[in-house]
């Protein structure tokens, strides 16, 4: 007998028909004498529109608010998801993040799981019964709902996976693996049957569809990540690190592995900073403590004593960042401070590739000719 932890995004789980079809899966797993964990996110679109009905009454929510809205989401398909499993004779409970025990810390939206305290979860797994786990979320010390962030049910059902020792984590999405490329985007692109933890985190980081923190987690605990299809029986991609993916490494080395693209990119550019040292940190210093993340930072050649600073972040937190900065900039006796949100990330990810000559031209050229 098996412990399986598996995981449904939204676009798995839309609609009562599509929730009955995973409810189907989650049984069949059971019945093969396993032992099931199910983690499910919000129905389809239902946090985008929870934070569109926010942003109907407050234009600026506080956090911890938004963070108890937020998490409902993943509760209503959670239950729904048990009453399924129940009305098809399958002894099946419904757990919120708190119940599960996922401790975080309390940084609300981006909240960090801090421990695992999944005593109640084990109690019913003892009891045969298959356990449906509302993901994205968890409590702090002071029982406050905090959220983990866009993509956060694959962090909670991997984490969960590495706590209960689980054989494997099993990702169900609206793709069928993980590809060299978005086929949405690249039809030719085609499904990797295997990936290192370490390529799959440089995907994830750079905009491929699973969550880092996911990765990291799996790759720190050494726990097998499935990514496959809610909707068709194909094989998916396996994520893991074990003696046949470092063969596999050693014979694709100096190759690239995917391309990831990343459509929620903003651009804040900062004209006329005062070339000296600190600037940048008073600059970024004020991003972070709102939380709002940098990626990709260019600092210009100094003329004058002054220089131009741009970097990036994503496309939802342009509003809040774009306040900051223009503070900052006026506090610093800065320029203008411009924007632009027509931008796409791409970028290419393999192993070696740094002491491998011609990928960069090779790249340039493509987009070039495109």
């Amino acid at each position: 007998m098996a412990l399986i932890v598996q995981k449904y995004g939204g676009s798995s789980l839309a609609d009562a028909e599509k929730i009955k079809s995973v409810a189907q899966r989650i049984a069949r797993t059971a019945d093969a004498d396993n032992k099931v964990v199910a983690v499910v996110s919000a129905m389809g679109d239902t946090t985008d529109d929870l934070v569109a009905l926010s942003q109907q009454v407050s234009k600026n929510p506080e956090p911890r608010e938004m963070d108890v809205l937020l998490s409902t989401g993943e509760l209503v398909s959670c239950t729904l998801m048990a009453m399924t499993l129940r009305s098809m004779g399958h002894k099946a409970i419904s757990l919120s993040g708190a119940q599960a025990g996922i401790r975080t810390d309390s940084s609300h939206g981006q909240a960090q799981i801090a421990d695992m305290a999944p005593d109640r979860l084990i109690q019913e797994l003892d009891n045969d019964t298959i356990v449906i786990v509302a993901g994205f979320q968890g409590i702090t010390e002071d029982l406050d709902i905090t959220t983990l962030g866009r993509g956060g049910s694959d962090t909670t059902a991997v984490a969960l996976a590495a706590a209960l020792g689980a054989a494997r984590c099993e990702v169900y999405t609206d793709v069928d693996g993980i590809y060299t490329a978005d086929p949405r985007l690249v039809p030719a692109a085609h499904k990797l049957d295997e990936i290192s933890f370490e390529e799959m985190l440089e995907l994830a980081s750079y905009g491929a569809k699973m969550n880092p923190r996911s990765i990291e987690l799996g790759m720190v605990y050494n726990t097998p990540i499935l990514v496959a299809s809610s909707f068709r029986d194909e094989p998916g991609t396996l994520i893991h690190g074990g003696a046949d993916m470092n063969r596999q490494v050693g014979e694709i080395r100096n190759r690239v592995s995917g391309i990831a693209t990343d459509t929620n990119v903003s651009k804040i550019t900062v004209l006329g900073v005062v070339d000296r040292p600190g600037i940048a940190a008073s600059l970024f210093e004020p991003l972070t403590e709102v939380g709002i993340s940098v990626d990709v930072i260019v600092q210009n050649a100094s003329v004058g004593g002054a220089t131009d600073m741009t970097f990036t972040v994503m496309r939802t937190d342009l509003a809040r960042a774009e306040q900051v900065v223009q503070k900052v900039a006026n506090d610093l006796g800065s320029g203008e401070v411009v924007t632009a949100s027509d931008l796409a990330k791409l970028s290419i990810v393999g192993t070696g590739m740094q002491n491998a000559p011609g990928y960069a031209s090779t790249m340039f050229r493509t987009l070039a000719d495109a």
